[in-house]
């Protein structure tokens, strides 16, 4: 194969691509619109039932009368014999004849029209049917399509929400970290202020010896010595 062949085969290729992803993309509205070409044939087809059976009723009424006209032209021709009159009679009886033939083409046509009609209730009803339930099955896909939309929004807003949370644990986490290296840095700071003399009165506080300084004990018991009054000496 040629390099334009290929060329070609890709791109027709791509456009087939194209193609199925516009229709997959507007899927529910082509089913949409099918629906509604079917609600429409399904009406046309119903409009042509009722075309049919006013035909139909009409033909059958065409067989009544031409039943009555049988009967009533055999009673003619009855009466005839009954008076011997062979020649009215025949004449009758030839009309008679031609009712008949009449009567059996209109009969076998209301016959066929009995067959068509019942063909095509039957066809409607089935399609009312299958319509129906195929509109039943759109409205569950479309709750089905409405909830995974839903679904889709909040687990996209949930993902953001916890990239968003995470960033900010991760910069409340760096926001203690520097405020402890301050809190460290002023420390350190202070220490140095301080100079070694500081630095000896901290590690003499912490021993638990205070230069220079008086407790309770010691002040009490200056107290108690200047109260005593001295001894007379022998």
């Amino acid at each position: 194969m040629g390099i334009f062949s290929k060329l070609v085969t890709a791109l027709r290729g791509g456009a087939t691509e194209v193609g199925e992803s516009i229709v997959d993309s507007q899927a529910m509205r082509i089913l949409d619109q099918e629906i509604r070409d079917a609600d429409v044939e399904l009406i046309r087809s119903k409009d042509a039932l009722v075309d049919l059976m006013a035909k139909k009723k009409v033909i059958e009424q065409k067989v009544a009368d031409l039943s009555r006209q049988k009967g009533e032209y055999e009673n003619y021709a009855l009466q005839a014999l009954n008076k011997g009159d062979e020649a009215l009679a025949i004449d009758i009886a030839n009309k008679v004849a031609d009712i008949e033939a009449e009567l059996a083409t209109e009969q076998d046509l209301a016959g066929q029209y009995q067959k068509s009609e019942q063909q095509a209730k039957n066809a409607i009803q089935s399609a009312d049917g299958n319509l129906r339930r195929l509109k039943q099955q759109v409205d569950t896909v479309k709750v089905t399509d409405s909830v995974q939309r839903a679904q889709a929004t909040i687990a996209q807003r949930h993902s953001g929400a916890q990239s968003s949370m995470n960033t900010a644990l991760s910069s409340l986490e760096k926001i203690k970290a520097r405020q402890l290296e301050q809190t460290a840095r002023f420390e350190a700071a202070e220490e140095l202020a301080e100079g070694p003399s500081g630095d000896l009165q901290t590690r003499l506080k912490l021993a638990g010896i205070q230069p220079g300084g008086s407790s309770g004990t010691s002040v009490l018991a200056r107290l108690r010595a200047q109260s005593t009054p001295a001894l007379p000496k022998a």
